[in-house]
Parts: structure tokens; sequence; C-alpha cells
């Protein structure tokens, strides 16, 4: 069989590799994205779409449980069965017809099976069933958007007691009585949150506390709402080993000289690339590496080579992934048809936001919603600041929204260019609080315009007048 020949083909068709696709698309360029898993990727079928389903149905119960008048109509606990067919729904139960459709629709060709490099602007897919590989040739790029997948630590007896990874806790479908849960990052707090509100008993182990890259008052107050939950955090403690017994649960020995037992354990310790088995080594790269690229998202030293999302390990973040596709697709096509590339800081062909301006939100309780640096990153990056904290429950639209609100706001203030480089907000419902701080960051707005820009009261919103007061004119 004759190769095909496209101008891009993209490897991976989760939310990123859709985007790059897309954009190039629109662009003017023909393009195939081969996938080996479901259309939609990661993201749509076993991260973020299923945990905040899942999670949610906790919080809004936690929610109504702290507002006089409705805590009284609330008299059971979290239904698991029906949040597991909400799941269920917002997944398609596993199902990527409405993605594929899309493709079809926009006039993306797809190629299912795995994909590797077989040499420059060339990729060979085997289609799932093992027949006849296909062989596609790309005019001017290939992308790679394969994403992460699970880090295994090398602890004594892990891999042997089949532990879960985020794919299996947001897949499940029967809650385990009790769950050790490895590692206190985003995923382990959230899914130690959404565990513990299924009655599910949850031991989390955290060798360095929760949620390290963040403020710290962040982690200390999801570890307080955790144990006030009724799990189970330790932290400062290392996992010597870990076995199961003969059809039972798992027992974890730990450095403190502790045991923990659990019917399942689950390694939420980090993420690994997904680029062992794509080909990197015909083109001179290493198999299982992260992919550094510059800031149009392309492979340094390959001009025709790009590597976007998780891949290029900049920020592992679906809405950070997207917004480097965006980028990516369209300088693929400008470059292709000779149009003007806008490279520069902030540029349209650029990810920019990628080194300063991040934002990211936990779903856990409370929320942890933040954007750009912390007051540590901030210091250690040499920017004079200045740290503005804030309690949350002292801002009016606090006592409206909780009977007992708690929660705090952090701003990061560069002292010599009077403008925001860092937000983070802690407390119930704080998630739409963010895209306002990464607006003030990305646009460098200066405090004094930030002035002007009036919060409604009473919202909590109105913390960001409070701040202002604080740093003053």
């Amino acid at each position: 069989m004759a190769p095909q020949e496209y101008d891009l083909i993209v490897i991976g068709a989760g939310p990123v590799g859709e985007n790059v696709a897309d954009r190039a698309k629109q662009g003017g360029l023909s393009v195939v994205v081969v996938e080996s898993e479901l259309v939609g990727g990661e993201c749509s079928y076993w991260a973020c779409m299923p945990s905040k389903t899942l999670l949610r149905s906790g919080a809004a119960l936690r929610a109504a449980r702290d507002v006089d008048g409705a805590r009284q109509a609330v008299t059971a606990s979290v239904d698991v069965a029906a949040a597991l067919r909400r799941r269920d729904a917002i997944v398609y139960n596993w199902d990527d017809t409405s993605q594929v459709e899309w493709l079809d629709k926009t006039g993306i060709d797809l190629v299912r099976g795995h994909g590797r490099l077989t040499g420059e602007r060339q990729v060979t897919v085997v289609p799932p069933d093992g027949g006849q590989p296909v062989t596609l040739l790309a005019r001017h790029a290939v992308v790679i958007s394969t994403g992460s997948a699970a880090l295994l630590p090398d602890i004594p007896g892990l891999k042997d007691a089949a532990p879960w990874t985020s794919r299996d806790a947001t897949g499940v479908q029967r809650v385990p009585e009790s769950l050790a849960i490895l590692g206190g990052g985003v995923v382990g707090s959230e899914m130690a949150t959404l565990y513990t509100s299924f009655g599910c008993a949850v031991t989390l182990i955290a060798r360095s506390g929760l949620l390290g890259s963040m403020e710290p008052f962040a982690g200390e107050a999801v570890v307080e709402a955790l144990r006030q939950a009724g799990a189970d955090v330790r932290t400062g403690v290392d996992v010597d080993e870990v076995s199961r017994e003969e059809g039972g649960d798992v027992v974890l020995a730990l450095s403190d000289g502790t045991q923990v037992r659990a019917a399942e354990v689950l390694v939420a310790t980090g993420r690994v690339p997904r680029t062992g088995d794509i080909g990197l080594d015909t083109v001179g790269l290493h198999p299982g590496s992260w992919l550094d690229v510059d800031d149009t998202l392309r492979v340094r030293g390959h001009d025709w080579l790009y590597a976007v999302g998780d891949v290029n390990h900049r920020a592992l973040l679906t809405h950070q992934g997207k917004y480097q596709a965006r980028a990516a697709g369209d300088v693929i096509a400008a470059r292709a048809l000779g149009r003007d590339v806008d490279d520069t800081p902030w540029g349209a062909h650029v990810a920019t936001a990628d080194h300063s301006a991040v934002p990211q939100v936990t779903f856990t309780d409370p929320e942890v919603a933040s954007v750009g640096h912390t007051a540590a990153s901030a210091e250690a990056a040499g920017i004079g600041i200045r740290v503005i904290d804030y309690d949350l429950s002292w801002v009016s639209g606090a006592s409206t929204h909780a009977d007992h609100y708690k929660g705090q706001a952090r701003a990061i203030l560069d002292e010599s260019r009077r403008v925001l480089v860092g937000a983070t907000f802690v407390g119930p419902d704080i998630a739409e609080l963010l895209h306002s701080a990464t607006i003030a960051i990305v646009g460098e707005v200066p405090i004094d315009r930030l002035w002007h820009a009036v919060p409604a009261y009473p919202t909590v919103s109105e913390v960001w007048l409070r701040w202002l007061e604080e740093i003053g004119r």
C-alpha cells in the first residue's frame, strides 16, 4: 500500500492533539490524527472530566450542609451508585463516537492504531487488530501529543501488589472499603477527597506534605479538611515495602515502623512521558524522554517535529496543553504556507504563559486555585515582592455564601513594576475567582488601574478590594 500524504500528522488524539489538528485545519492544511485508544484522550475519559464529575457530588453535599436552611434538607450521604452513573454519562460509557463525528465534521482524518516515527516526517501505524501497517508521510510537520502516564515508583513489592493508577480510581465500578493513596500532589489529594466522600476509609501517605508546589497554607488547609472528614493523613514518611495478601488486603510497611492495610492501593506519585515506543530513536531522540521544545512548541534541533501537551513537561495541565496546541497549530500552518510568524513573547504563535502565568484549580475540600508565582518561586526568580494575605471569611460575600466559611487568599506583588505576579485562593467554591487573577497577571495590569475594577457586593471577589487597600495607591 502506497504511503498516504498529509500536510500534518498528529500522533495522539486527546484534547491537545485535537486542538492542534483543528487549528492547522482551519489554517488551510490537510491533517490526520493517529490514536491507539479513545479519541478525546486521557482528560475526557480517565482524568479531568470523570474525576471532577465524581468530586462534584461530595462538594455539593458539603456546601448544602454549611448553610442553615439547606442543612436540614440533607438527610443522607453521597449516593455512590448515582455518582458513578453520572460519571458514566459524562464519559459516554467510554465510547468516543461523538468525538469521531467531530473529526469527520471538521475534515480531519483519523487512523486508529499505534503510531511510531519511522523516519523524518514519516509515521507508521499498526492497526489495533495487528493488520497491515499504514505508512503516513507529512509534507510539513509531525506533532507528538501522546501525553503522560502514571509513574510507578521503585518500591519493593509494589508492582506485584497490582496497584491502582489514576485511571483505576476515576473508572472505578465498585468502591473498596478502604484505600491507601501514595502521593500528596493534586491527584492524591483529589482522590483522597473523593473516596472519603464516598465513605471509603482513606489513608493518604505523603513524604513531604500535600500540594508541595503551591503556597504552604494550601496543603495545610487540605490536610485539616481531610482529617476532619475522617481520612488518615500521614506525612513525613516513606513506603519501604508493599505486599498483597493471598486474595486480600494490601499491606504497606512505612519508614516509621508502622503498617497500613487497605483493600486497594493507589499510586499518585508523579507522571512519566508516553514516549517510550513512538520511534524517537529513528530521529535521534531518546525513547522515554520528555521532549524539549521552544516557545513555538517545536522540538529543538528538528524543524519539522513538534511536541505539545504533557510530553514537553512545561505544564502538565489539559488547559495549558490546549493553549500550546492553539499556538502550535497556527504556527505550523503559518510556516507551511509562508505566512508571517509572530514568535515574540506573548505573540500569536508562542506559549509564553507556560513560564509564569499558569492557572490551576485543585478540586479538593477546600478548593485551591492558583496562578503565576508563589512567594517562594518569585523570590527564587529574583523578583522583589510584597506578599499580601487576607482571610476570606472577613469578606462580606463569604458570610452569605456559608455559615462557617474558611478560606485564605494571597497576592504576590512585584513591587518595582507594581503589578501582580501570583495569586492563590483557598476556600469553598473559589475556582471561579481564578480567571480574574490570571487576566491581571497576563495583562500586567497596573495596581493603579485595578482600583477601577470594582468587585460586586456582596461577593467573595471583594477580596480584590481588600488586597488593594492593603497595597495602597
